[in-house]
């Protein structure tokens, strides 16, 4: 047997229905809060957009100004060309040698850096851990 099978019961239904409509309506606040603060966040929303678009654009324009600046001073210095320094009158420069008394410390000191390469162990035999990035122990 079905649940709503008379008239009657149909008509009891529909009454119920329209009747919580009603108290719905009559319960509901109207909405003037959340109204009032979606306008506000709108507001707000729209004026942070603004002030991003005036920072881009002005970002943008400085940008544009300093490629300007960069392209003027490249012309101005590839068009005035630059003087080979007046030696003074008697002036010998003197020939540019490599001196192996300051080459070999150099080297010497390259070799001692890659044996003094950190080794995988601490010295207390401590294994480094994963995510043990300090590079001074």
């Amino acid at each position: 047997m079905p649940l709503f099978s008379t008239p009657t019961q149909f008509a009891a239904l529909g009454l119920v229905l329209i009747a919580g409509w009603l108290l719905g309506l009559a319960s509901h606040p109207g909405g003037k809060k959340w109204k009032a603060r979606y306008l506000a966040e709108r507001d707000a929303h729209g004026a942070a957009k603004k002030d991003a678009d005036a920072r881009a654009t002005a970002a943008e324009k400085r940008a544009v100004e300093a490629e300007h600046e960069n392209a003027r001073l490249v012309k101005a210095a590839a068009a005035a060309p630059v003087a080979a320094p007046a030696a003074a009158p008697g002036f010998v420069s003197a020939p540019v040698t490599t001196d192996t008394r300051v080459a070999a410390p150099i080297a010497q000191r390259s070799a001692v850096a890659s044996q003094s390469a950190r080794p995988a162990f601490a010295a207390d035999g401590a294994k480094r851990g994963w995510f043990d990035f300090n590079p001074r122990r």
